[in-house]
Order: structure tokens, then sequence, then C-alpha cells
């Protein structure tokens, strides 16, 4: 007998906006840009990759390269997105 795998992608499991919040919640503690990149380069493919590109009037190729572990996007590249997916970046002070 032959075990099968396939390829599993976080962005199938992202559905409810409550979960994609957490999720982004999650990413932006860490403080680390390219995972913060990469969670929200996962939820525009949640969403839909392309809708998030008509919506950004940015390139689907551009988002994709920009909202991965490698990419790097600007924040006006960021802001636009998350605007797009219907959140926002906010401030709060560090607890020490």
């Amino acid at each position: 007998m032959t075990e099968r795998f396939s390829d599993f992608d976080l962005a199938d499991l992202l559905k409810a906006d409550a979960a994609i919040e957490v999720f982004l919640a999650d990413a932006f503690e860490t403080g680390d840009s390219a995972h913060i990149a990469s969670a929200i380069g996962t939820v525009a493919r949640a969403k839909g990759m392309t809708k998030v590109a008509k919506e950004t009037g940015l390139a689907r190729e551009q988002l994709y390269r920009s909202l991965s572990e490698n990419g790097n996007p600007t924040l006006e590249t960021t802001l636009a997105v998350l605007k797009s997916l219907g959140f926002q970046l906010t401030a709060k002070q560090s607890v020490a």
C-alpha cells in the first residue's frame, strides 16, 4: 500500500474573518517582518489574490512576490492589501 500526501495550504482553512483576525494578530506579535508578510499573503490567497489585486490596483504577480516569506512589501502595499482584506493596522504600547 502506498501512502499519498497532498500539499497543505493554510489559506484553505482561513474562511472566517474572526480566524483571520487571530491569525494576523499572532503574526504581528512575532515582530518578524518576513512572517508578517507571509501571513498577509496567506490571507490574500484565502480571500482571492485576483480580487485583492483588482481592489489594490497592484499586479497579482507583484503581490505573490511581495507577500511571500522572502518578500519585503512596502508600507503602501501592506496598507492597501490589509484594507482590501477588511483589516487595518493599529498601534498599541508595548508592555515591558
